[in-house]
Order: structure tokens, then C-alpha cells, then sequence
């Protein structure tokens, strides 16, 4: 979080405490009804700056496209790598990440099953 992020986040705090202030002193005796529309400006103003502190600028939307490069463990050759259940070959296409972790699914049999990297000694 950076710093004006969360200026704007104590600034809005703030704003919104002494309005709900100035709202409630309104009706203190003897009643002042002219700080009533000075707390509900103050409240608003304290939201926006919520909403602006926590607007991300181009930030990926659901329907966004985002590209993973995966990186195989230890000595993966993609030209002899196998299914596990049918021996059908896999090409780097049958992978996808899924949950931090490289799934591989067989395009004949559609098994799916996590890679795991073999110890290396």
C-alpha cells in the first residue's frame, strides 16, 4: 500500500468521524439544525476518498487475458513426457497452472494429474 493510499484512507476517516459529529451535534440543546448538511458533506466527501484510495487504474477485470510462462521442475523433456494412465504423448499445450501448481491433462483420456518434480540425486 503506498503512502498516499492510505493519507487518503486516515483522511477519509477523519472526514467521515467528524461528520457523523456534526450530524449528531445537531440535535444536541439547544438543536443547531445547520450543521446537519456540514456533517452529511463531510461524510460524503470521507467515502469518495475511500473509493479513490482504493481505485486500482488498470487494474485486470474478469473477462482479462493474463499470460503465464510456466517453468517445468528439474529435467522435464517435453518430447518423452507421457501420460501417467494411457501413454498418450503430452505436448507443453496439456499444461496449465492450477493453483500454483503444473497440471498436466491427457488429451486422449483427459486424466489430469499434477506434476511433481523427482528428487535430482
Amino acid at each position: 500500500m503506498n503512502a498516499l493510499r492510505i493519507i487518503g484512507y486516515i483522511a477519509a476517516a477523519i472526514l467521515i468521524f467528524f461528520g457523523v459529529l456534526f450530524i449528531w451535534g445537531a440535535f444536541a440543546e439547544p438543536p443547531n439544525p445547520g450543521w446537519i448538511p456540514v456533517g452529511v458533506v463531510s461524510v460524503i466527501i470521507g467515502f469518495g476518498l475511500i473509493v479513490l484510495a482504493a481505485w486500482k487504474p488498470g487494474a485486470a477485470k474478469a473477462g482479462d487475458n493474463v499470460t503465464l510462462k510456466i517453468d517445468l521442475p528439474a529435467n522435464v523433456n517435453l518430447d518423452t513426457l507421457k501420460c501417467k494412465t494411457c501413454g498418450g504423448t503430452l505436448t507443453i499445450e496439456n499444461i496449465q497452472m492450477v493453483a500454483g501448481a503444473p497440471v498436466v491433462t491427457c488429451p486422449y483420456c483427459h486424466t489430469s494429474y499434477q506434476l511433481t518434480e523427482e528428487p535430482k540425486w
